[in-house]
Parts: C-alpha cells; sequence; structure tokens
C-alpha cells in the first residue's frame, strides 16, 4: 500500500527538475522542512501547475517513499496573490522565506514558527504598517520562538518606547503580533537592534537581504 500523508505548510522555493517537474521545498506544521517533487507540474494544465510557487500555503498529500516525497494533491489556501502586484513586498516576504529556512529542520516540528511566518507575510500586505516594522517583528520573534532572543540589548541607548516595544514583540500573542505602529524615531532603533542581532545570530550571508537594500537604504 502506497504511504500517503498529510501535510500543512507553505512553499519556501522550486527549482525546475527534469524536463516538466519541480522540486519544491516546504515548511510543515508536521516535518519541518521537506523536500517533494512535483511530477510534470510545469506542463500547461497540470492540476499541481501553480501550487508549488513561493508562498503558496495550504495541505499538500504527499506519497513518502524510500528517499523522497512526491506531491500528489496540493489544497492551497492562500497564494499571496498580493505579491504579484508588490515588488517591494515579495521582496520582503522572500526574505522571510529564507530566514525560516535557515531555522527549520527536516523531521522539526515547528508550529509557532509556521504560524509565525504566514501571520508575517500577511502582515507585509496591510498598507497600514511598514514593511520596515514588519521585518524587525519577524526577526526579533523569530529568535525569540527559537530560543536564540538575548533580550534587550545591554550596550544599546534605547528610548522607553523602543524597550517597550521590544518587551511586546517578545511577549505578545502571535495574533497581537501586528497590532500596533511605532515613530520613525523608534523604528530606526528597533531596526538597529534587530540587524544587530541577525548579524550576530544568523552566521552565513542571506541572498535576500542584497534585494531589500534597494529598499531600505
Amino acid at each position: 500500500m502506497e504511504d500517503i500523508i498529510t501535510v500543512r505548510g507553505i512553499i519556501i522555493k522550486h527549482s525546475p527538475a527534469g524536463d516538466y517537474d519541480w522540486v519544491a521545498t516546504i515548511f510543515t506544521a508536521e516535518r519541518g522542512k521537506i523536500t517533494a517533487f512535483a511530477r510534470s507540474a510545469r506542463k500547461p494544465g497540470n492540476k499541481l501547475s501553480g501550487t508549488v510557487e513561493p508562498f503558496c500555503f495550504g495541505t499538500f498529500k504527499l506519497f513518502a517513499g524510500k528517499n523522497s516525497y512526491t506531491i500528489v494533491e496540493a489544497d492551497i489556501e492562500n497564494y499571496f496573490e498580493g505579491f504579484r502586484q508588490d515588488l517591494e513586498g515579495a521582496c520582503y516576504g522572500t526574505f522571510f522565506l529564507e530566514l525560516t529556512s535557515y531555522y527549520t529542520r527536516e523531521n522539526n516540528e515547528d508550529r509557532q514558527l509556521l504560524n509565525l511566518l504566514y501571520l508575517s507575510l500577511r502582515a507585509l500586505l496591510n498598507d497600514k504598517l511598514p514593511n520596515r516594522l514588519v521585518k524587525c517583528i519577524f526577526e526579533l520573534r523569530t529568535l525569540v520562538t527559537e530560543g536564540e532572543y538575548p533580550g534587550k540589548p545591554q550596550k544599546m541607548m534605547l528610548s522607553p518606547s523602543a524597550e517597550y516595544a521590544l518587551d511586546y514583540i517578545a511577549s505578545s500573542p502571535l495574533e497581537k503580533l501586528y497590532t500596533f505602529n511605532v515613530s520613525e524615531e523608534v523604528l530606526g532603533e528597533l531596526v538597529s537592534v534587530s540587524n544587530d542581532y541577525i548579524k550576530r545570530f544568523v552566521d552565513r550571508p542571506m541572498k535576500s537581504l542584497e534585494m531589500l537594500k534597494t529598499f531600505e537604504y
């Protein structure tokens, strides 16, 4: 009997394989980061066509072979189509996917990080929130989720508002995480903290950060 499993997750990246296939990296709630083949998904009209693009979030049925997974069916709940008209948001979102990929591992359940990623991508499409703020929140809360957040910096002078924002980011429920805004001055402080922490704890270059420099500087 075929070993069919069902996972819930988001496509982090994909690359072509053979003449018509995609190889997709899926960050799943149940099994962490996995690689799966989408057979013939590059053929027009194939049932998997368009379902293994980066940002696609939903439920995937997989055939678990001896050495690899194959996507049998995909039920996509959110394609994050807004990024198609929002290049800046898409660049930020791509960085979120890359940072998530850095922290995820195979067969390592990480539902908190998946939920954080999903809510953060949605926040990027919220016109009322600056993308730079969403990025800071995502970076800092990712460090919290992965057990690497060192707390408020001891050698950096911060305003009371910035300190309060850091405490809120670190401890608020996920559903409340993107319900506030800050002044440009406070945002600058948060950017300094998050940039310093990412440099400290992420030990390899993030390619997508180079794209973001176009929008942040």
